[in-house]
């Protein structure tokens, strides 16, 4: 059985996502800053840069970044709502037990 989450009630619901997507659009300006201090490092390097390796830099790098920023702000959206502890732990006893020993 799971118990009660905040995220079953739609205004409170509505409240979370849009703190993840607000969350998400800052983050896509620290990936676009990141992109660009990157390139300028390899700039002043390497000097010219071609257009595949600054299209393989801004997606390496921006993706990364946004890929990481998607993972924690749902780990923050799940802890933050209760969403964690809602989810009965059938394993629990188990856990408890190998600690014990």
């Amino acid at each position: 059985m799971t118990g009660h989450s905040n995220l079953d009630d739609p205004a409170y619901a509505a409240f979370a996502w849009a703190r993840y997507r607000r969350l998400m659009k800052w983050m896509g300006l620290v990936a676009v800053v990141c992109v660009l201090g990157v390139l300028a490092a390899l700039y002043i390097e390497s000097g010219e840069l071609h257009l595949g390796v600054i299209l393989m830099v801004a997606g390496g790098v921006g993706l990364s970044v946004m890929l990481m920023a998607a993972l924690m702000g749902l780990v923050f959206l799940s802890s933050g709502t209760g969403h964690d502890e809602s989810i009965d732990n059938r394993f629990e006893d188990d856990i408890r037990e190998h600690h014990d020993l």
